[in-house]
């Protein structure tokens, strides 16, 4: 089952280049959440966006980059999870939940794009801190560059003792379904090394990983377009590989 060519196993959709262009540029359709019921189900954070222009509110608008990637991004992985595992993962629907929201804490997972734009109030780094301590797992994926700044500030208000590692290829995390050869990947369009942090309980890598983030990289882009073949197979099969095991590590550790 591991031998298995991930983006090999085309889900359904046939969209054209254009098609694609058209939906990145219209605002997304939320859905709404559905009740636990025990499966795995892909949980999104949603975060308020600041005004930067004026240093206080909120911006409006259509881009909202903690939506980028919904809803097919979620959808093409959870059905590649489910078809690859014998987790019971639920098809179809997810949900979006902000940090500050009980809920949440049913859920072992969460996933949050372009942390760079996070600015969690106090509540919600109150809520962030206390999902991990009570064992959920937090990837951060989708941002590049000058966005480390604001993830890694916002990041020690919620974890303030704790620090970034380097990730390294010897971490359980990386052999938890497939075995992940190599860590030397590049964002899929700037072309930027990718590098990937952890967050540790007592910043001891032998202890437990309460977060990850893939740094210079965009896991979920590779998702939502690997059945149009907008990326080279092997690509999308690598971005397919880490996020399964980021779900059975958390799930089994």
């Amino acid at each position: 089952m591991r031998r298995l060519l991930l983006a090999s196993v085309y889900l359904s959709g046939l969209l054209g280049a254009s098609a694609v262009q058209a939906q990145r540029r219209r605002a997304p359709e939320f859905e709404p959440n559905v009740a636990y019921d025990g499966r795995f189900t892909w949980v999104r954070v949603k975060y308020m966006l600041p005004d930067l222009s004026s240093g206080s509110g909120f911006r409006g608008g259509r881009d909202l980059p903690w939506s980028h990637d919904y809803p097919r991004g979620e959808r093409n992985f959870t059905k590649i999870l489910s078809t690859l595992s014998t987790a019971r993962v639920r098809l179809g629907s997810s949900n979006i939940l902000t940090l500050d929201d009980r809920e949440l804490g049913k859920y072992p997972v969460a996933y949050m794009a372009e942390p760079g734009f996070w600015r969690p109030n106090d509540k919600e780094v109150l809520g962030l801190r206390s999902y991990l301590a009570k064992g959920g797992f937090i990837i951060f994926d989708d941002f590049a560059g000058q966005h480390w700044l604001n993830f890694e500030s916002q990041m020690r208000r919620v974890l303030p003792n704790a620090r970034a590692i380097p990730m390294e290829l010897t971490h359980p995390v990386f052999d938890a379904f497939y075995k992940v050869k190599t860590l030397a990947y590049t964002h899929p369009y700037y072309g930027l090394k990718s590098e990937f942090y952890g967050y540790f309980e007592d910043n001891d890598p032998k202890k437990r990983l309460l977060a990850i983030a893939n740094y210079n990289n965009d896991l979920s882009e590779m998702w939502e377009f690997s059945d149009v073949g907008m990326f080279p197979v092997d690509l999308s099969n690598e971005a397919y590989k880490l996020g399964v095991n980021y779900i059975i590590y958390a799930l089994t550790r």
